[in-house]
């Protein structure tokens, strides 16, 4: 993984665990059920966009390199099985 997107993953994921732990105490604290689901809508996107940093890394370093070593095949199923993943 390219420093860059490390420093940037690590970031958006104590942005992600610091804004789960406030709607864990949203419902503890039995706060109204849409503030609720707002945070979760909020902490999704985040995460897709994690994921969206994460793919394109892959994609220009990791994927790159296999299909350069002669492992296409390996690399293109790892795509496939990741948009599956994706669209369950």
């Amino acid at each position: 993984m390219r420093a860059e997107t490390k420093t940037d993953a690590l970031k958006r994921m104590s942005y992600i665990e610091g804004h789960f732990q406030g709607i864990r105490r949203m419902v503890e604290e039995e706060k109204y059920c849409v503030d609720i689901l707002k945070q979760t809508f909020a902490v999704r996107r985040a995460i897709e966009k994690l994921e969206g940093k994460i793919l394109d890394n892959h994609l220009h370093t990791c994927a790159i390199d296999g299909i350069r070593d002669g492992r296409s095949d390996e690399v293109i199923g790892e795509l496939l099985e990741l948009y599956e993943l994706a669209n369950k």
